[in-house]
């Protein structure tokens, strides 16, 4: 069973920085990728950043900059894997406050970003920037 957990979230002033965890469990090894997405009150889910197995990230189209998205050392018992997964929020405006959400790649799932399809969600983490 896949299990997905995100933690770090909070309330912050602008022009603070948060760093959000995620821990992730139960998939395949052959898992490639990760992701952090977020949704904001009244708007659609955007996808901020994935990370691949061998390091390679990509970013949402002007996420790049602010965001930053790393991954632990994968660990593997009979054959699933287990994840840390990060994010790191610098210079955080109003417009950040939102609902974050780690996801794990899922075969044939149907919400697509850098290059990998996403299906395993967490219950994300609310995070609110004050002006």
């Amino acid at each position: 069973q896949v299990e997905v957990v995100e933690s770090g979230g909070g309330a912050v002033p602008a022009g603070g920085s948060l760093k959000l965890s995620c821990e992730a469990s139960g998939y395949p090894f052959s898992t490639n990728c990760m992701a952090w997405f977020r949704q904001a009150p009244g708007k659609e889910v955007e996808g901020i950043a994935t990370i691949r197995g061998d390091g390679r990230t990509t970013y949402g189209e002007n996420m790049e900059g602010r965001f930053t998205i790393s991954q632990g050392r994968a660990t593997v018992s009979q054959g699933i894997a287990k994840h840390n997964l990060y994010l790191q929020i610098d210079n955080m405006t109003p417009e950040d406050t939102a609902k974050y959400y780690c996801v794990v790649e899922r075969d044939f799932a149907p919400t697509y970003f850098g290059g990998c399809r996403f299906g395993y969600w967490g219950a994300g983490t609310q995070v609110t920037v004050s002006s």
